[in-house]
């Protein structure tokens, strides 16, 4: 069987798109139902998480714009739509519940934003479109889980919306390797750069590409 990567590059797939002048930080959905295995359908992040805390060091050390989202619900059965027929661990996301407090591990501050969304995608039904115009950002720097549903999702809407889109490998996760290898393969052949943590970092603290 052909190479999946030579298949792609006579495909004219992978190009890549960079940084421009004004990135943001996205931490998609890494709330305590979903990055830890105290609840069904959870899974042990600690690496992303982790990962994902040294980037937001940097971001915030360079005045990076941080966003964070959670999936949560007033009432899980009525709100969720068919998304939680797919997923039924959703039911733990109820709004003002321990299930969807962020991992304490980002140390979120104040002054950084957290979104509630119903859906996959953090662009859908919410005000993260309107927020990064008000920001002035041009590029999305995407984290969190799971890297074949949440992130995935925001990943393609932000490229639809026009924004340069990069994920750090070390800071996005999945509940089995396999979709996570795939989509970050999918992703970087069609809809933005995977980087290394340390081509992320680089970035944030040299201003990106001009």
């Amino acid at each position: 069987m052909e190479d999946k990567r030579e298949i792609y590059r006579k495909a004219d797939l992978g190009g890549r798109v960079g940084f421009g002048k004004r990135p943001a930080l996205l931490v998609v959905d890494f709330q305590k139902s979903f990055c830890t295995p105290d609840y069904i359908g959870g899974a042990d992040f600690s690496e992303a998480v982790e990962n994902t805390a040294v980037l937001l060091n940097s971001c915030r050390r360079h005045q990076v714009p941080v966003i964070y989202t959670v999936v949560a619900y007033l009432d899980p059965q009525r709100e969720a739509g068919r998304f939680i027929d797919k997923c039924p661990a959703l039911k733990w996301s109820v709004l003002g519940a321990d299930a969807v407090a962020l991992d304490p591990r980002l140390g979120r501050l104040a002054s950084e934003p957290c979104l509630v969304k119903k859906y996959a995608s953090s662009f859908f039904g919410t005000d993260l479109g309107s927020m990064l115009v008000l920001l002035g950002v041009d590029t999305l720097i995407v984290t969190g889980c799971t890297t074949s549903g949440c992130v995935r999702a925001t990943v393609v809407d932000g490229m639809q919306h026009g924004y340069r889109v990069a994920v750090p490998r070390e800071c996005v996760a999945d509940i089995a390797v396999e979709p996570h290898e795939a989509n970050l393969f999918d992703i970087d052949a069609k809809y933005g750069d995977v980087l290394t943590l340390s081509e992320t970092l680089r970035q944030v603290e040299t201003g990106g590409l001009r």
